[in-house]
């Protein structure tokens, strides 16, 4: 029998639901509360998801603390404030992405984490690409050789059709572009994505970056009722690696065509492979050894992998490591600071 496993949902907003319905999926996990400081949408959640208990604040629910992990859906810039306590209580935690707003932030959670001794995770859920994870394996047993070039991208257009719902009447949507509202813009939003995605898949860091931001005219005077339009809708990144490999990193919310598709291509001394997420599908294709001379390139089988919420129950119980961790998500946080940095300096190189 599997280990029991009691989990907390802190915040009960839409992503919430695919975080509890995801952990009831996982035998020997409970949930055994809700949190949000609405008592509306709480009530629907803990009724929704069959979950006995509901708190109005994380301290009445730290003060019960009959649970053993938290689960953080949070909105962005509330990641910080709530997600310390839990970890000065002793409690396992998965938070979503970014991990906070700002590397300052990033860093001492990612400390905090590390002296508390408990299991800390992000959740960048494109880890859980099978192609993603055999292109990590392939790279690091040299099917490339060394890595010399590469490109990504993270492409959306929910700017441009209305597939999810409309951007200009939707709260959902409307406080990703104001940065009065807590939002980093396509940076920050997606951003943190295609940069793990390319730096796992190349098993390297950023050494240094380059970065042009843009905001396009959407609305009359750029707001929308309380929500003015000022968050970046587009980033490209010029990236050196540490081992001096070149790259290109973009992502937009205008790219008409492409709901939700990441896309990266890898060029290394000895081959070169392609690592694509499209319409939910994950595709791997190769071009190495006796190929290369011609340009052949051959698709390559990746298995399917255990999700996020498995993986952090698992690590709660010993089965495998906890990955990506807090010090992951600091590191990509810092990255993305720079990137802006950059951007507010004509897209000025800057050490990472």
């Amino acid at each position: 029998m599997a280990r029991p496993v009691r989990i907390l949902i802190l915040g009960t907003g839409g992503m919430a639901n695919n975080h509890a319905q995801k952990f009831k999926e996982i035998e020997g996990v409970t949930l055994v509360g809700g949190v949000d400081t609405r008592a509306e949408p709480l009530a629907a959640f803990c009724a929704k998801h069959g979950i006995e208990r509901g708190f109005a604040s994380l301290d009445e629910a730290l003060d019960w603390g009959q649970f053993d992990a938290v689960s953080n859906v949070t909105p962005d810039a509330a990641h910080y404030a709530t997600t310390l306590p839990v970890l000065k209580a002793g409690k396992h935690i998965l938070c979503e992405k970014p991990l906070a707003t700002n590397e300052t932030h990033a860093d001492e959670m990612a400390a905090a984490a590390k002296a508390a001794g408990v299991i800390n995770m992000v959740n960048l859920s494109y880890r859980n690409v099978g192609a993603l994870q055999q292109a990590a394996k392939l790279v690091r047993e040299g099917a490339i050789g060394t890595l010399r070039h590469f490109e990504a991208s993270y492409l959306q257009s929910w700017l441009t059709q209305p597939a999810w719902g409309h951007w200009d009447c939707e709260t959902i949507w409307l406080w990703r572009l104001s940065t009065k509202h807590g939002s980093k813009g396509v940076l920050g939003d997606v951003g943190i994505h295609i940069l793990d995605f390319a730096l796992y898949a190349a098993g390297l860091d950023a050494d240094e970056v380059s970065c042009r931001l843009a905001t396009f005219h959407k609305a009359p005077g750029d707001q929308i009722g309380e929500y003015p339009l000022d968050a970046n809708d587009s980033c490209t990144m010029q990236l050196v690696l540490t081992n001096g490999a070149l790259g290109t990193v973009s992502a937009s919310r205008f790219a008409t065509g492409h709901l939700n598709d990441l896309r990266l291509r890898l060029f290394g001394d000895k081959g070169g492979m392609e690592v694509l997420w499209e319409k939910d599908v994950s595709r791997l294709r190769l071009c190495n050894g006796d190929d290369v001379q011609k340009a052949i390139w051959h698709e390559i089988e990746a298995p399917v992998l255990a999700n996020v919420y498995q993986r952090f129950v698992g690590a709660i119980r010993g089965e495998n490591t906890p990955d990506p961790d807090f010090a992951r998500a600091a590191m990509l946080q810092r990255l993305m600071d720079r990137a802006e940095q950059s951007a507010g300096k004509a897209g000025l190189s800057l050490k990472v």
